[in-house]
């Protein structure tokens, strides 16, 4: 049961949604969550220090150690970043309700899960990739996650004998700009946006808020963030509980 005061801050998010016709959703790690998912920087987090490895988890996800220990970064990445049985969760499905109801002009993730593509999104802008696209390095051929998820070692491209790699942004590397581009350009159109389940603490993509210039920033994450005061509404509950109420608020 909700209580009073998450009652009213559902109903005022519902009154924003119902008043915006150009909303942009800008996504963490946090949305993944309830999905069973687990974050970065959570106290049970990816970077928690809780893992037994060698090296921090940002240097075994970043290229140049994939580069040069590709055998040790597949064994970590497939135990620490796979989670193939994970299936979208109230978040998701609450933005694919908006988009079908033509509020929602984009989906903006940092996550690489493609949950927001298994709820049937259709406008969403992976600013770190996919774990699900694979490719070759030498060939360029293209594989589903399966190849990764099964090879015990380094998974070699069956065409021609190259390193598979995964579609996904490693530390040291740039963002794909094409799809800066176009994320920026739907920020730079919304009328609202909403930010969920992200800390906002990585760039440059946290710095993508600075692009906006629309009527209301809303902001649904469980701890602060650095553009808290900018905010129109904050809520700190649970997002999938939170957007699934909201877009099936009545008023």
């Amino acid at each position: 049961m909700l209580t009073d005061r998450y009652s009213n801050e559902i109903l005022k998010l519902s009154e924003i949604i119902n008043a915006s016709n150009r909303i942009v959703f800008f996504g963490g790690a946090g949305v993944s969550t309830e999905s069973g998912i687990p974050d970065f920087r959570s106290q049970t987090g990816l970077y928690s220090g809780k893992l037994q490895t060698s090296e921090p988890p940002e240097i075994m996800l970043s290229y140049d150690y994939f580069i040069n220990y590709p055998g040790q970064f597949y064994e970590f990445y497939r135990k620490n970043m796979l989670f193939l049985d994970a299936k979208p969760n109230k978040a998701h499905k609450a933005l694919k309700k908006l988009e079908d109801d033509g509020r929602l002009l984009a989906v903006i993730t940092q996550n690489i899960d493609g949950l927001h593509f298994e709820a049937g999104s259709k406008a969403v802008y992976e600013l770190h990739g996919s774990c699900l696209r694979n490719y070759c390095m030498s060939c360029n051929e293209l594989y589903a996650v399966d190849i990764i998820q099964e090879s015990k070692e380094v998974p070699i491209c069956l065409k021609c004998g190259g390193i598979i790699r995964p579609d996904v942004v490693l530390y040291g590397e740039g963002l794909d700009q094409r799809v800066v581009g176009e994320a920026l350009d739907a920020i730079e159109k919304a009328d609202t946006l909403i930010i969920g389940g992200t800390s906002l603490e990585v760039n440059p993509a946290a710095s993508f808020v600075e692009y906006f210039g629309g009527d209301c920033l809303v902001i649904i994450n469980m701890s602060p963030t650095r553009f808290d005061q900018r905010a129109s509404l904050i809520i700190r509950s649970p997002i999938g509980e939170v957007l699934e109420a909201s877009v099936n608020c009545k008023g």
